[in-house]
């Protein structure tokens, strides 16, 4: 190994990788990210809203996703008793901090959209 990729891989071992680590185990998954776009421009959205924005995602994944989210404390579902069953999503306070992170997403996107 040279010199410099011994020093490279060096820098690197200096580097605390868990709170990037950690913010991705919580994200990631191909739709939470999805999930948490809409429900932050939605506010609150019901399961079959969610599977219409989402189009393609299936039953098992989204509900798989869904309660993840929950579990992570990034969402919350509110369950109302009645018949039919009534479910509603909505951002936590902090998955609401996580949104200057979708925002700045966004923002990347739309300056390199036409690239």
């Amino acid at each position: 190994m040279s010199t410099e990729n011994n020093n490279n891989l060096l820098k690197c071992k200096e580097v605390n990788a868990k709170p990037f680590m950690y913010a991705m185990s919580l994200i990631d998954g191909k739709w939470k990210m999805h999930i948490l776009f809409w429900l932050w421009k939605n506010e609150v959205l019901r399961y079959g809203e969610l599977k219409r924005a989402l189009g393609d995602v299936t039953h098992k994944m989204l509900s798989k996703q869904l309660k993840e989210l929950e579990a992570d404390d990034l969402i919350i579902r509110t369950e109302y008793p009645q018949v039919p069953p009534k479910v509603e999503y909505r951002l936590s306070e902090r998955g609401e901090s996580l949104m200057p992170v979708l925002q700045a997403l966004c923002n990347w996107g739309h300056e390199h959209i036409d690239d």
